[in-house]
């Protein structure tokens, strides 16, 4: 497994190299925005794991980049802004997960393994279909009556997690922990933010609405056919 670290603090970032190197992956280290959208453009790491506040391009700016040339490479953000806001953004643009400095190494290295545990796919698993709503997951595209919806990396998670369980209720909770990897938060509305935004690329257009809200209880996809 290859790692980016975009990390413009020198003794950070060779904390990070050394420590995920201990642990059996290949790290690389930019210390430049520019250089870290260069590499990660190239599309051969498994996680990218990006400081917000670099010299030349942000965080946030290497992110959104990526996800407009189709790079579907999965984020981890390691910053030291910790507002609701400013973790809200990164979610938002794509990120699948969020940690604040200071961390533990323990904590990162968790949060890693979930992520790419995650992107692992068997050949029997390379597609779910519900209806005439597909999603490839070799290649991270979705399609609907065979046209493209373009999805953000946490978009695709979330319909992912939706498809896998069709015609199951999902409380807010287990949506929380299952795609964000965070207990769920009553003072947030990152889940019904993304869901409106799902909803709107996927049923917008179709007669048939295939992502429904069970009030009080959560979401579900499931075909007209289904109670």
């Amino acid at each position: 497994m290859k790692i980016l670290i975009v990390e413009d603090e020198p003794k950070t970032g060779r904390y990070l190299s050394q420590g995920l190197a201990e642990a059996g992956y290949v790290a690389d280290l930019a210390n430049h925005g520019a250089d870290g959208l260069h590499l990660a453009s190239q599309g051969s790491y498994d996680l990218l794991i990006l400081d917000v506040m670099l010299p030349g391009l942000s965080g946030w700016q290497i992110l959104q980049t990526l996800r407009e040339r189709g790079v579907p490479t999965p984020v981890l953000f390691l910053t030291a802004r910790d507002q609701v806001e400013d973790r809200v953004k990164g979610l938002e643009l794509g990120a699948d997960d969020y940690l604040v400095k200071p961390f533990s190494f323990a904590e990162l290295l968790a949060r890693v393994r979930i992520i790419l545990r995650r992107g692992q796919n068997s050949p029997a698993d390379a597609a779910l279909r519900v209806a005439d709503l597909e999603l490839d997951l070799l290649r991270r595209r979705a399609t609907r009556a065979g046209q493209r919806v373009d999805l953000t990396a946490k978009e695709f998670g979330l319909l992912e997690l939706l498809m896998r369980r069709h015609g199951e209720v999902l409380p807010r909770s287990l949506i929380a922990s299952q795609v964000w990897d965070m207990n769920f938060d009553s003072d947030t509305n990152v889940i019904e933010v993304a869901m409106r935004r799902l909803r709107m690329k996927v049923d917008d257009g179709h007669t048939v609405k295939l992502i429904q809200t069970v009030r009080g209880m959560g979401y579900v996809l499931e075909t007209p056919e289904e109670p």
